[in-house]
């Protein structure tokens, strides 16, 4: 078999794909990017058995055929190569023979018939969601996604598909995200659990893209399609925790602050907080926020006055400054607004404008114990 191609546009394709492959992967054919040429259509797959990945090309041939390219090998040599076309040559002593203006690269290939097929769902349920919304979805969850082997089901985005809307929640135990979408909606009711990587992997290739996705799902698998592209993953096996029954109904504690400012001042005062409980306390009276943190081991303290807006008791709750840092970075906002009831009980951070409509974000945050 033998192709010709744009080699930055080669390059573009394949370093989207090297995402999926593991730095060690227990089958060596895992090594690989899988080529399949059909007339001028190159598909280019990798996988990780649990996540694959397929970019359909258009190259300059009239053969079919398939082999497997060492993955590694290929990007780091096609990293140097200014834009020029390259022809690709199947020999007879199992190596691809690549040709470029200035010379030429031999590579071992590995058959073809060896790399895993890409599971094809059985009778899936499918909905259509623009590009830059998955995205947005993606990225104001993921970061609240847990990391424990023993709960599985919390290191993954929960997807919440019905005919009144979506919505995504993550959470870890001590933050939770529920992110909601009124304006995209789905034919039928569905629900399951997207692992992280995958999820990572379209959110670094969607960024503000307009195209619409198609998402298929069943049981077991969900697959998006888009462009060029196309990702098939094994969804996490398990039943999501009940995230609703967490989220506390009675806040009448309402704190409304420049976000921007809140989040220097949370950042400078943790800096003087415990190494390992992070612990900062905040401390509402009036129109007055007083941010605090103190290291006793060092002797170390640091205390900030903010001006609010704050309607309810005078109150203090402390927090994992490291968690609401997280939160207030990921919120899209100018001005944010976080709801309490008592100092142990969560509060509920939400951004007050910079909304799409029909967007919703709602962040949990869980106190932690002051010692008084």
């Amino acid at each position: 078999m033998k192709f010709i191609v744009s080699s930055s546009y080669l390059l573009k394709q394949l370093q989207v794909l090297g995402g999926v492959i593991n730095n060690s992967n227990t089958l060596p054919i895992l090594d690989n990017f899988l080529f399949e040429l059909e007339g001028n259509s190159l598909k280019v797959s990798a996988s990780d058995l649990e996540t694959t990945m397929m970019a359909t090309l258009e190259v300059e041939s009239e053969d079919s055929g398939s082999l497997a390219l060492p993955a590694k090998l290929l990007l780091d040599t096609l990293k140097t190569f200014p834009e020029q076309p390259l022809t690709f040559t199947q020999e007879d002593n199992n190596t691809v023979e690549i040709s470029s203006n200035h010379g030429k690269y031999a590579l071992a290939y590995a058959d073809g018939a060896e790399f895993p097929n890409a599971v094809s769902l059985e009778d899936p349920s499918t909905v259509n969601i623009p590009g830059h919304v998955l995205a947005t979805a993606i990225t104001n969850t993921i970061f609240a996604t847990g990391n424990d082997d023993l709960r599985p089901v919390m290191s993954g985005v929960f997807f919440q598909f019905s005919t009144e809307g979506l919505i995504f929640v993550a959470t870890d135990a001590h933050k939770l995200v529920k992110y909601a979408r009124a304006d995209v909606k789905a034919s039928q009711t569905a629900e399951f659990i997207m692992p992280k990587k995958p999820l990572n992997l379209l959110k670094a290739i969607l960024g503000g893209s307009e195209e619409e996705i198609l998402v298929a799902y069943n049981d077991s698998n969900a697959k998006f399609t888009f462009e060029n592209i196309e990702l098939v993953c094994r969804l996490i096996d398990g039943k999501y925790p009940n995230y609703e029954a967490v989220i506390p109904k009675e806040n009448p504690n309402r704190l409304t602050i420049d976000r921007n400012q809140f989040l220097n001042s949370v950042r400078r005062v943790s800096i003087f907080s415990n190494k390992t409980t992070h612990q900062i306390r905040l401390k509402i009276a009036g129109a007055e926020l007083n941010i605090s943190a103190e290291d006793i081991d060092y002797s170390n303290k640091a205390e900030e006055r903010l001006t609010c807006d704050y309607q309810g008791d005078d109150m203090q709750i402390g927090f994992n400054s490291r968690f609401l840092t997280e939160m207030l970075n990921n919120l899209n906002a100018s001005d944010v607004s976080l709801e309490m009831s008592l100092p142990n009980r969560a509060g509920i951070l939400t951004p007050i404008d910079g909304l799409d409509e029909g967007e919703s974000v709602t962040m949990l945050v869980m106190p932690v114990m002051l010692n008084s």
